[in-house]
């Protein structure tokens, strides 16, 4: 018995309808199926007469609604009407024996989706320093060459952070269809943040336990990337008469900054949207959420100086860590409250992000720390410089020079009142809110894809902090760029971190059904 999913609304009625179409040869009555039971709001079932086929169009009618099809095979139309919901907009989106292959073939590969995303864990790909990438890229190597993609690997020489010790390797591997079309890229960072302490687990033994596996990268991102490769590899063996390309990258240097992976791939053109036309990259945001964006960021080194003296006569000195101390106070005063003022209209997620923040990252003051070896106690000294580090999150709906003018304006305020108040202050980095469209064709096709497999509307969202898609973006000038993908953001960079089994399995039905759309397969 074949099965065709078809959202079907009925013009001019007060209520929603999803209708299960069953092909089959002689009517049945069935069960109320509702989008694979999946709605839980289910009142009222209809057994709708059988439709037999004519010359012409065939028409079903039942009081009060009426619906028309054209030439119909024995149909069995079993429809669940859902209350509360008004205004129907009626989209016929069948799902063919093939797309339900699809789902079949990943079903189908769960031990392998585990085994591949143990494996991943396993290498210990941490960054700082920047471990493992080349082991990294010779396993993701040996596991799509297999399966007919071609593969590139570079080195971001001379890249922030590539050295001979830590060289910066990342791998792009391409599968081209049959036919010409546009090329959807998935795109996962291979690093992962230290491990710190709390773990209940090895962190990377890939431990599987109820249903999750366990270890530091399996959330982020880690589990992404084999849900993403299993999802193409899946899509391709389904659909080989697809037009067009199908790219995965593994980069590094994500998680402090990827200026040695995606940043340096764009730069050498390998997001140039005349090559790559769609970008996903599969960072935990929670299978039923597409993240359009994220906020903007600007990392600022402030730097305060005083007069060295002896510690027991610090009146002959100058403390450059008590004038960075004024800095923090006019911080709590003044500049804390003024961003918690700031709201956007951007889906930052959670709610405490859609106001603006700024996060103290690290202050170093006085003596530098001693080695690991030593024993001894510290000198008695008056520091005359102290460093500070902050990391100021912002909106769409501020400039990045309001945001730099913030931080000047209050160290000139400081330096007014302040005798002796000397002091410098750096950009680190700063990258530009970014948010893709509603509908720009990849979030369109993901959004069709989770309705489809899961039955809900997805939120759209934007994320706190950047990821790899500001480099998409603002170097590559590619917009058609999201982040989808399995896990749950909270859990990332914690102590047993984790990623859900079933939702790799769903996710990388999104992925691949989204290719599906994407890469007009027949």
């Amino acid at each position: 018995m074949r099965q065709l999913f078809v959202p079907y609304v009925l013009k001019d009625c007060e209520t929603k309808a999803h209708l299960l179409v069953t092909l089959q040869p002689q009517l049945q009555t069935g069960q109320c199926c509702c989008n694979r039971n999946r709605h839980r709001d289910c009142r009222t079932l209809f057994h709708v007469a059988l439709a037999q086929p004519r010359a012409e169009s065939t028409k079903i009618e039942w009081h009060p609604y009426r619906a028309a099809f054209g030439r119909a095979s024995y149909l069995a139309l079993m429809v669940c009407w859902r209350a509360g919901k008004c205004g129907l907009n009626y989209t016929v989106n069948a799902q063919s024996e093939r797309l339900e292959q699809l789902n079949r073939r990943i079903d189908e590969a769960e031990a392998d989706l585990v085994e591949l995303t143990q494996s991943l864990i396993r290498l210990p790909t941490v960054n700082p320093p920047g471990d493992g990438y080349a082991d990294m890229c010779d396993f993701l190597d040996a596991r799509l060459s297999k399966n007919s993609f071609s593969i590139e690997r570079v080195r971001a020489t001379d890249a922030l952070g590539d050295s001979d010790q830590y060289p910066r390797w990342n791998i792009i591997a391409r599968h081209d269809g049959r036919g010409k079309g546009e090329c959807v890229h998935f795109n996962s960072h291979t690093d992962v943040v230290d491990v710190g302490d709390g773990w209940t687990v090895d962190p990377f033994a890939g431990v599987v336990r109820d249903g999750k596996i366990f270890g530091r990268g399996a959330c982020d991102m880690k589990g992404g990337l084999a849900a993403s490769i299993v999802a193409a590899e899946c899509f391709i063996q389904t659909y080989p008469d697809y037009n067009g390309a199908v790219e995965i990258s593994g980069t590094c240097d994500e998680e402090s900054g990827g200026f040695g992976g995606v940043a340096y791939l764009a730069e050498k053109g390998w997001f140039n949207p005349a090559r790559v036309q769609h970008v996903i990259i599969p960072e935990p945001l929670n299978k039923d959420r597409i993240c359009l964006g994220h906020r903007g960021v600007l990392w600022s080194e402030i730097e305060t100086y005083g007069h060295i003296a002896h510690g027991s006569m610090p009146f002959l000195g100058d403390c450059a860590v008590r004038h960075m101390g004024a800095v923090i106070d006019e911080f709590e005063k003044d500049l804390f409250p003024a961003l918690a003022q700031k709201r956007t209209a951007m889906p930052v997620v959670p709610d405490g992000a859609r106001q603006s923040t700024m996060n103290i990252n690290s202050i170093h003051g006085g003596l530098a720390e001693p080695s690991a070896d030593y024993t001894g106690l510290p000198s008695a000294l008056v520091p005359d410089r102290c460093r500070m580090v902050v990391d100021r999150r912002f909106l769409m709906e501020e400039t990045l020079e309001e945001v730099r003018a913030e931080l000047v304006q209050l160290l000139q305020k400081i330096g007014d009142q302040r005798e002796n108040f000397r002091y410098e202050i750096r950009e680190l980095f700063s990258v530009l809110p970014t948010m893709a469209e509603h509908d720009a064709p990849v979030v369109k096709a993901v959004a069709g894809a989770i309705r489809n497999e899961m039955g809900c509307e997805p939120a759209y969202v934007v994320s706190p902090g950047t990821y790899d898609q500001k480099h998409i973006d603002r170097i590559g000038k590619l917009k058609n760029c999201i982040a989808y993908g399995p896990g749950i953001l909270d859990l990332a960079h914690q102590p047993d971190e984790y990623i859900g089994i079933q939702d790799m399995l769903d996710s990388a039905k999104v992925m691949a059904q989204s290719l599906v759309t994407l890469l007009s397969a027949k």
